[in-house]
Parts: structure tokens; sequence; C-alpha cells
């Protein structure tokens, strides 16, 4: 047998997404290098504005969506379902019968690394969807004994754990550690609330390279260089 299934994934703590409603998840990009998806995974359904949840995972086989039937059902409000489709790009398992159970579920999101269809009834319905794009070429309910739910996946080049927390825009998908986030987000926040400022001094004249102190770095790596 090479069906799994695992634990159930967490809920997202309700003070942690007060804050992360307020971020601006590209300042994460900041102090972050790993969780980020590939940049082909791109929102391909906007009906409810940013993702914000925890990972609820399946891996399927390129052709059959045996394993995302059955997790569709069983998804719990505020997750988000992150499909690894083992490197497939022709097949959509994703359309709207599965994009129905899961807003019925109550699902944050889904992010697909690979493809989707149904993208306009997707929207009607209200699911936020990021995909590497869309197709009329569907998978098949063919029972393989492959995949799993709640298991570790590889959704664009990230690694995600079930449980991981999932951040999604227009900019793309970023996942992190439930730990790892709540031990940075203050400090993203921070940044948030300094931009602005900065912002109104480049809008005065000052030089971007001064205000960020890379200006002076400049200098001091001229001088090092210069021969003595």
């Amino acid at each position: 047998m090479f069906f799994r299934t695992g634990d159930a994934s967490s809920q997202l703590p309700t003070s942690l997404r007060a804050k992360l409603e307020r971020l601006s998840f590209p300042t994460l990009g900041h102090y972050l290098e790993e969780g980020f998806a590939d940049p082909e995974i791109r929102r391909v359904v906007e009906a409810g504005g940013r993702v914000i949840g925890t990972a609820f995972t399946v891996r399927t086989t390129a052709t059959d969506s045996t394993a995302l039937h059955h997790a569709a059902g069983i998804i719990e409000p505020g997750q988000v379902l992150v499909l690894d489709t083992g490197g497939d790009r022709r097949h959509a398992p994703l359309g709207e019968v599965v994009a129905a159970q899961l807003v019925a579920r109550g699902a944050a999101g889904a992010v697909v690394d690979g493809v989707v269809t149904d993208v306009d009834e997707i929207a009607e319905l209200g699911l936020t969807v990021h995909a590497r794009g869309t197709s009329m070429l569907t998978t098949k309910l063919q029972g393989i004994d492959a995949g799993g739910v709640n298991v570790p996946v590889t959704c664009g080049g990230a690694v995600v754990h079930p449980g991981d927390v999932v951040l999604a825009d227009a900019n793309g998908v970023l996942v992190v550690p439930l730990e790892g986030l709540e031990a940075l987000v203050d400090l993203a926040l921070e940044d948030d609330a300094e931009e602005p400022a900065l912002i109104d001094e480049l809008r005065g004249g000052a030089p971007l390279g001064s205000l960020t102190g890379a200006s002076d770095t400049v200098a001091a790596l001229l001088e090092s260089a210069t021969p003595q």
C-alpha cells in the first residue's frame, strides 16, 4: 500500500491571524529565503483577496484525483488546500466541483502546483486559487494506490508540512512553519510601520542609498578596492 494519511493540520492562532491581516506579505521576503513557491504559481482566481490559513496538504498522481476528492470533504474551516500533483502540469485536478466542496467546508483558499480548470465558475463560488495556469484536460477517479492526505508535500519547490502557515496574494505564495512566523511577524510589522515615513523622505528628494546606508557601504567598498 502506497497511499498515506497523516494527522490533521492545526488551526491558526487568533492573535497571529490578526497580525497577519495587517502585514504586507512581501516584507517577510526581507528576512526569509526559504518557503517561497516558484513565481510561476500565480493567483489565477481572485475571489476573496489575500489568503491566510494553515496548510491542508494533498499529494496526487498526474491523472488520478481520488485523494483530492477524499480530502476536499474533510478539510476544516480556515485551512488552505496545498496540492502537490507530482510535477504534472497538463491535467487539472481542481475545478468547479472540488472548489464547491472546499467552499462548503470553509476552506481559506487553494494552492495547486499544477493547473486548474473552470476558473470562471470558481470565481463565482468565491474561492481564491493560486496555480501554474489553466487546462481543459482534467484528472479522473482512477483509484490509484498512491498519494496522500496531510503528509509532507512539495509545492513550487517549497516543502510544506501540514499545519504550516500559508500566505498568498497577487505577488505569490509563501509557506512558513508556525513557530518561525510567530517569531518574525512583530519585526515585519515594525518595518511596515516605518515604510510610509521612508517614502515621504524619498518624495522630498532624499537619496534612497543615504537613507538605507547602502551609499555608505558602496563608498567603503570603493575605498577598500583603491590601491594604497
